[in-house]
């Protein structure tokens, strides 16, 4: 029944969102076209919303399709496929969003103060949009970001001082996320020269072609200390209809590979005498961590720096990790946003109807909460205003 309804308020959203540009397109074109206007426009209209509304189209066959036979279908990795279909609709649908929600409190505030607003004006800020949104998402596409944290904490031990964790999440490898982008990112993280790589899963987006290149191009990571991952959403949908097959392939690539993907457990880090405790916590979509495993990692740990290492930004785990006095909760699943519009003050994005805990730092108390941007792509194959990021944490004797 949710499938259903998100289905139903998505094609709500694509249709208010292609109603509302298209009449601000005609008004532009009628004022600023004319005679293009009374023309060949109305032609040209109907191709591009045919054309923008294939992709939907295909998507909506591929989900009655499973409904009615209860088998997937899954379209072609082709790239003809993703420049002429798959790009377009989402670029012209960002497009279309951002225009809606820049210009309706602009409409609103009008017909509330009935103040003028010259149309002129508006065919810049749309011709902005037009150019901004499909650079900013080659940008973030080939782009990746380093975010530098300073973490103060008092009697830190003198060998843990300058101590550089590297942390990533949702490197999701796959059609859009290929073998070359993935070791853009691994040469990234490795010229940082960490001592420790944190990793808060989703190493895959599905199915399970990728996992190997996953696996070998993450190991590729270099740390003094190791390479470490948790238990990511999309870990468990390799095969769609056997969770534990997907997790268990995935950290056997790793394995391989010398990286340790580790569900519910303790790792216990030695620096020349001092200790950092790496808690791993299992909680996805598919499987909710369990209150006794939960309190039993948590109420038991000890050592320097404790860092709690889990996918998802949580409230009921930021609550356990302040409780039992947690240094760090390095989390991701976000992908910071991955579409965020452009609008006054707040970071607009689809991500914060799950969590407002959508990028940066938190403080609860003493704890500090870091949300990696990641690297992959999922429902969507682009970002917007989401550029991917290695975070990098020095830690400081206070």
């Amino acid at each position: 029944m949710w499938i259903i309804i998100r289905l139903l308020i998505g094609i709500a959203v694509l249709v208010a969102a292609e109603s509302y540009f298209i009449l601000r397109l005609n008004r532009a074109t009628k004022q600023f076209f004319p005679k293009f206007y009374e023309g060949k426009y109305r032609l040209v209209r109907k191709i591009f919303l045919i054309w923008i509304n294939l992709y939907p189209l295909v998507l909506l066959f591929i989900f009655t399709y499973f409904g009615i036979t209860g088998s997937y279908l899954t379209a072609p990795e082709n790239w003809l496929l993703d420049y002429f279909l798959i790009y377009p609709f989402w670029i012209s649908f960002v497009l279309m969003i951002q225009c809606f929600l820049f210009f309706i409190p602009i409409d609103l505030i009008k017909l509330l103060s009935s103040l003028f607003i010259n149309k002129k004006k508006k065919k810049k800020k749309i011709g902005f949009f037009v150019f901004y949104i499909p650079i900013r998402v080659i940008y973030d596409y080939n782009i990746v970001d380093v975010r530098e944290i300073k973490y103060e904490m008092k009697n830190l031990p003198s060998s843990l001082e300058n101590f550089r964790i590297a942390f990533i999440s949702d490197i999701q490898a796959d059609h859009y996320t290929d073998q070359a982008r993935l070791k853009k990112f691994v040469n990234t993280v490795n010229l940082l020269n960490p001592d420790l790589i944190l990793i808060a899963g989703d190493l895959i987006t599905t199915g399970p072609d990728y996992i190997k290149i996953s696996g070998q191009e993450v190991g590729k990571l270099k740390s003094n200390y190791g390479v470490y991952s948790c238990v990511g959403d999309h870990d468990n949908w390799a095969y769609r209809d056997d969770y534990a097959k997907s997790v268990s392939e995935v950290k056997a690539s790793l394995y391989a590979n010398n990286v340790l993907m580790i569900d519910n457990g303790i790792k216990m880090i030695k620096v020349d005498g001092a200790e950092i405790n790496v808690t791993f916590i299992t909680n996805t979509y598919v499987q909710t961590v369990p209150t006794q495993i939960l309190d039993s990692l948590t109420s038991n740990s000890f050592g320097d720096l404790k860092v709690f290492l889990a996918h998802q930004p949580q409230q009921f785990l930021i609550d356990t990790a302040e409780k039992y006095n947690y240094n760090l909760y390095l989390a991701g699943h976000t992908h910071g946003g991955q579409i965020t519009f452009v609008f006054p003050f707040i970071q607009l994005t689809p991500t914060i109807f799950e969590t407002k805990y959508t990028r940066g730092d938190f403080w609860f108390g003493d704890i500090l909460l870091v949300v990696t941007r990641g690297l992959g792509m999922s429902l969507a194959p682009i970002r917007y205003n989401s550029t991917p990021e290695v975070t990098l944490i020095t830690l400081k004797n206070k």
